[in-house]
């Protein structure tokens, strides 16, 4: 389940790793693929709709990559060659460069077009009664300005949220789960940071977050694509103040230390 706590867990030193993974786990996919060729598959067993769901999770992945026939084929052929112990037709070893060249450069290419898919979105959002810009390019309107109470970055706050994309598509809210969330205000996207500072206790704010404020190029797959402008309606419901760090134990030579002055 993806929720607004782990919204900056995705970064960049860990996306040619990640690369790596998801190049290896999005194999599972080409099962379905070489079987669609005779007809699908009737899910019957508990293992069979196992292996269907790793497809599922792993193979949507590929969908930022836009294979083409030809390109899906070749997965398959390698996937097949692998699993039977046959000898690859070429060194996989030698093309881990071009496998993490190829994921970024077709991810840079898919980002710029859903980029400007949204740079429409913003400026009709923009037009809105009420809406604003910071220097950031964070823009939002204030629902319910709240209390005097304001949160700081440090602060934890409890919310309910509701976020989509610019087409509708919702991928995470709170509100339909029906269940708050509390989190530290400077752990999540910096358009969340920058957003929820600009409201009290019991406001409510629309936040339309552009890529560089929430998860860049790379964005968060399956449901965030890279480049995609977020919107969030966030109420805010209390602000708790960052916990004081406990005081350091005192190690036994301390203690000592001070027995020997009384």
């Amino acid at each position: 389940m993806f929720t607004v706590v782990g919204l900056n867990c995705f970064k960049k030193g860990r996306i040619m790793k990640n690369v790596a993974i998801v190049t290896a786990l999005s194999l599972g996919l080409t099962t379905m693929v070489g079987c669609q060729k005779q007809g699908r598959v009737e899910l019957k067993t508990e293992e069979q709709k196992v292996f269907y769901s790793i497809g599922t999770m792993f193979g949507s992945r590929l969908g930022t990559l836009s294979p083409s026939e030809s390109e899906m084929s070749a997965l398959t052929q390698g996937l097949t060659d692998a699993a039977q112990n046959k000898k690859p037709e070429v060194d996989p070893m030698q093309y881990q460069t071009k496998v993490q060249e190829m994921f970024k450069s077709r991810m840079e290419i898919a980002s710029k077009k859903t980029k400007e898919e949204g740079a429409g979105y913003m400026e009709k959002f923009l037009k809105e009664a009420g809406a604003q810009k910071t220097e950031s390019g964070l823009a939002y309107k204030i629902i319910n300005p709240g209390s005097g109470k304001k949160p700081k970055a440090d602060d934890t706050v409890e919310v309910h949220y509701h976020g989509t994309l610019s087409d509708g598509t919702v991928f995470d809210s709170s509100v339909e789960r029906g269940q708050k969330v509390t989190f530290p205000l400077n752990r999540v996207i910096k358009g969340w940071t920058e957003g929820l500072q600009l409201i009290g206790e019991g406001g409510k704010i629309k936040l339309v977050i552009p890529s560089d404020l929430g998860y860049g190029d790379h964005g968060a797959p399956p449901k965030i694509p890279g480049g995609a402008i977020l919107t969030f309606e966030v109420e805010l419901f209390a602000i708790k103040a960052p916990e004081a760090a406990p005081a350091p134990e005192a190690k036994p030579a301390e203690v000592k230390a001070v027995k020997k002055k009384k």
